[in-house]
């Protein structure tokens, strides 16, 4: 499935990666310039392993190393009969960029999201992430759509 890097698997996050995980979700979140609570990581991880949920994450691991991640989950919509599959984070360790990682973290979504019949795969990233929507433009489309939010505090 992924010619690129034989030796690189994408597999599903176990209880033990953690250690290798969270260095890379601190990472990501100072690239977007966040600062989650460690209950936030904590509750996020956890669930993960829950079976009543449909949030998900794999990561990319080469010789026992993580070199990255994506998390992502299924949801439904007003615009399809069939659920959608939202990725939400993505996070190649920068040493392993430009190795096609997370081209295969993303095709490894595409996959789940296809076995469960979805309507849709997207994301999202920052308007300044020259780099990733070089990687992203290759792999998908701009539907032309702007993000707006509105505080709920």
């Amino acid at each position: 499935m992924h010619d690129e890097n034989p030796s690189i698997i994408v597999r599903p996050v176990e209880r033990g990666d953690f250690g290798q995980w969270l260095p890379y979700w601190k990472s990501y979140q100072e690239f977007y310039e966040v600062s989650l609570p460690e209950e936030v990581t904590r509750a996020t991880w956890d669930r993960f392993f829950d079976d009543r949920e449909l949030m998900y994450s794999a990561v990319a691991v080469e010789h026992g190393r993580v070199l990255g991640f994506v998390n992502y989950l299924f949801h439904r919509s007003t615009w399809a009969q069939n659920d959608f599959c939202y990725l939400e984070d993505l996070f190649v360790a920068p040493e392993a960029r430009g190795r096609h990682v997370g081209k295969q973290l993303i095709e490894y979504v595409q996959q789940r999201a296809r076995e469960k019949t979805c309507g849709r795969l997207y994301w999202h990233t920052q308007e300044t992430n020259l780099r990733a929507q070089r990687l992203y433009d290759w792999l998908g489309e701009r539907p032309g759509v702007i993000e707006y939010r509105m505080s709920l505090a």
